[in-house]
């Protein structure tokens, strides 16, 4: 195998690279700073969670409806109108949900890996101290808030005039309502479902962001992306019931009402999953062969 010479072309590339990485590096290190300085202070996200706790019920339902009337009024509105073509501002908004998820994803992530490796699985959905851990309690904070501006998602589907799916708008809406919901009480099973969520939209997000940047991304990895949610839908309606079964022994803090709602949301969530990946790559999988056959 021969190894070709590095021509000043590739000093640049090199270059461009390295210039890139340390960016991203910057980037993480003053998020890292957020983390610790703005949340430092004990009393701070009691403050934060307080707010929450006094106004879900009003400031979430508000934003749903806005949401909604904002979605279906400009369908309306963009009826007799031209698509617009909106691929760079949806390659810096997708790159954007994706680098917060990634980072998201590392650090809550790396936080339920060591309450996995030191207290077990029954401790990792019970312990309330993702809630108020000197990191992931700034991502847990992070995540309920990023789930009002992730509804803009909506407003290129709409301004492009594409197909817009009952899943897409009704897993927006629900999501926001049940995190703003959930978050005030710090009920077992939180660290779970954010850190399943970061995760799974680190992979969507970036998705996304190579699609609208011209990208040919292979189909398999719509598939792994589909096949990731459905299975955190399977996980997130397990938890739920782990969660129901230990707080009967006392050391599992949740409510009732919220373990329902939480296994109804997750229950639904699985089954129109599981239907767009039979629609989408299972029957139009199906249906191509046979058309191929016919020809």
């Amino acid at each position: 195998m021969r190894l070709r010479n590095i021509s000043p072309a590739d000093d640049v590339s090199l270059s461009k690279c390295d210039d890139t990485i340390r960016e991203f590096i910057n980037v993480t290190e003053k998020i890292c700073e957020c983390e610790t300085r703005n949340f430092t202070v004990p009393d701070s996200i009691e403050k934060n969670r307080d707010l929450t706790r006094s106004c879900w019920n009003t400031t979430s339902f508000v934003f749903s409806a806005l949401y909604a009337a904002l979605v279906f009024g400009g369908q309306h509105y963009m009826k007799p109108r031209p698509k617009m073509n909106l691929r760079r501002p949806l390659v810096l908004w997708s790159l954007s949900l994706a680098l917060f998820s990634i980072i998201g994803a590392v650090r809550t992530g790396s936080y339920m890996l060591h309450i996995l490796s030191s207290s077990g699985f029954r401790r990792s959905i019970c312990d309330q101290s993702f809630y108020s851990g000197p990191v992931s309690k700034f991502w847990a904070y992070a995540f309920v808030l990023s789930k009002a501006p992730e509804l803009g998602d909506t407003a290129f589907i709409v301004l492009r005039k594409q197909k817009l799916l009952f899943l897409h708008w009704y897993h927006h809406i629900t999501v926001l309502l049940y995190s703003w919901y959930s978050y005030k009480d710090m009920v077992a099973g939180g660290g779970w479902f954010m850190t399943m969520n970061y995760a799974v939209h680190a992979l969507m997000y970036s998705y996304y962001a190579a699609r609208a940047g011209g990208v040919r991304v292979p189909r398999p990895f719509a598939v792994l992306i589909t096949s990731a949610q459905i299975a955190q839908m399977a996980m997130g309606l397990t938890v739920s019931g782990l969660v129901y079964g230990w707080m009967q022994q006392g050391d599992c803090p949740s409510r009732l009402d919220n373990i329902t709602w939480a296994a109804l949301m997750y229950l639904s969530y699985l089954l129109l999953f599981s239907n767009f990946f039979y629609q989408t790559y299972l029957r139009r999988h199906a249906a191509d062969a046979k058309a191929h056959k016919t020809e």
